[in-house]
């Protein structure tokens, strides 16, 4: 069950966030693509692929980085 759930543009490049399947086991992987001579989008080493608890703990770690980035630009702009 390969799901793309969400595919963002880095330049000329994507970011895709998608469910898969390996060895009968859910996870979520993000990866970067880029676009081969071919013309089909292949993914590069460059992500990473996570069970959905760990992916949970590093959701929340991401939410805490971008909270304190947010207030550090606010007591920049004081």
């Amino acid at each position: 069950m390969d799901k793309q759930i969400a595919q963002i543009e880095k330049g000329e490049d994507l970011v895709r966030v998608a469910l898969t399947d390996f060895r009968k086991r859910q996870y979520i992987e993000v990866r970067t693509y880029y676009m081969a001579d071919d013309g089909e989008w292949k993914p590069t080493r460059k992500g990473i692929t996570l069970n959905p608890d760990l992916m949970k703990e590093v959701h929340q770690a991401l939410g805490k980085a971008l909270e304190e980035l947010e207030n550090a630009e606010d007591s920049d702009t004081e």
